[in-house]
């Protein structure tokens, strides 16, 4: 194991002095060292596609990038490491965190893509290798990248187990600390330490969607994972992985299903992945689809490291792409108004800020993805398997 300082500074003798990426629990020593230092640049990209091009855009302007992100994102990152960083020949670091290890034992939604990174790296033709994990590894590691990336003028991956790299010191995480609370409060915003927790939250919306025709559906990371602490009912669905993809899933199951009433409840780093799901939830969603965003302006499951959700007005947004109505406020009467009101005039948006933070012990859901979607389908009175003959 090495030290984030080890390879950073390394990494800053070869000219990299700008960063970009989605966080990842095994990129937080990077995070927090770059934020720390001055003269680095991190970007908290909405998505991974965003990293490398924000890498590729530092790269047209003179400056060394390097792409950080979770191999489940890699697949967000396709098109412009093909179509933009391949078809410029447009150099760039990456590192890929891997999860899903073979090797380990992971979470189910990672096991899949651990075993296909290396391949579709290579399927992309980027050359790889593992991230070093010995001090003394890493200037070779960084000149077989160089002499790859002058001679094709395309990226080069590193793909980091885990384990491979430590904090430097505890002051990175109290910077990081410091500087998302300095941010939390520009323009008159609250304290972090005021608001709501997630679970008051989420507790209000079990006590409010005990129906039989609600249903709840928890974006990943610790949303998914609280609302299971708090109570396992048939009519939840705790989404594993797809960042981003709950709005879209709910909209799919309201359209499907105008009997149901579906509750979504989304968070700042999801939302900020595939905001174009607001307009799509706009001009598609009916009166029985409820999206409820949580932002505590971080991505807390992974390190708490910042999202841009300060700079955002999520009601606004909704508002513009065409939801009716769209409430933000960081008091639990705005449940009141998104799930007691009986109007069917279009989708319901609310946002709530909350801090930061999780509940002691948490625990993960015991039953597979796939156990929990055969529970829900035969809550909602789903055939198992839908059949596809005709009538």
């Amino acid at each position: 194991m090495i030290e984030a300082r080890d390879f950073v500074e390394h990494a800053r003798d070869f000219g990299y002095n700008r960063y970009a990426g989605v966080p990842c629990s095994f990129l937080t020593p990077f995070i927090d060292y770059a934020i720390a230092d001055d003269n680095l640049v991190y970007v908290s990209s909405a998505n991974e596609g965003d990293a490398v091009a924000t890498c590729a855009g530092a790269f047209l302007g003179g400056h060394r990038a390097i792409a950080m992100m979770q191999n489940s994102g890699l697949g967000n990152a396709v098109n412009p490491l093909v179509s933009l960083a391949h078809a410029f020949c447009i150099p760039m670091l990456l590192i890929v965190t891997l999860r899903g290890d073979p090797e380990l034992d992971d979470e189910p939604q990672h096991q899949l893509m651990g075993g296909m990174t290396s391949g579709l790296l290579e399927s992309m033709q980027i050359p790889w290798e593992y991230f070093p994990t010995d001090t003394s590894c890493i200037e070779e590691t960084l000149r077989r990248a160089e002499a790859h990336m002058s001679d094709t003028m395309r990226p080069y991956a590193l793909v980091m187990r885990k384990g491979s790299v430590a904090r430097s010191d505890s002051t990175q995480r109290n910077k990081l600390r410091y500087d998302r609370d300095q941010k939390a409060r520009i323009g008159g915003a609250h304290k972090l330490t005021s608001r709501l927790t997630r679970a008051k939250v989420l507790q209000r919306v079990v006590e409010m969607t005990a129906q039989p025709n609600t249903v709840v559906i928890a974006t990943t990371g610790y949303t998914g994972r609280e609302l299971y602490a708090l109570s396992d009912r048939p009519n939840h669905l705790y989404m594993v992985g797809s960042m981003g993809c709950a709005s879209s899933l709910g909209l799919g199951l309201a359209m499907a299903r105008p009997d149901l009433r579906v509750v979504v409840i989304d968070g700042d780093g999801a939302a900020l992945m595939r905001m174009g799901n607001f307009a799509t939830l706009g001009a598609y969603g009916g009166g029985n689809l409820v999206h409820i965003l949580l932002d505590n302006e971080a991505h807390d499951s992974t390190g708490a490291q910042a999202t841009v959700s300060n700079n955002v007005s999520f009601a606004g947004i909704a508002r513009a792409c065409g939801y009716p109505i769209a409430l933000e406020d960081d008091n639990l009467s705005i449940l009141d108004h998104l799930l007691g009101g009986t109007d069917r005039i279009g989708p319901r948006f609310g946002c709530l800020k909350i801090r930061t933070g999780t509940l002691e012990d948490l625990p993960r859901p015991t039953s597979s993805p796939a156990e929990v979607r055969a529970r829900f389908m035969a809550h909602v009175g789903a055939p198992p398997t839908p059949s596809t003959k005709p009538a």
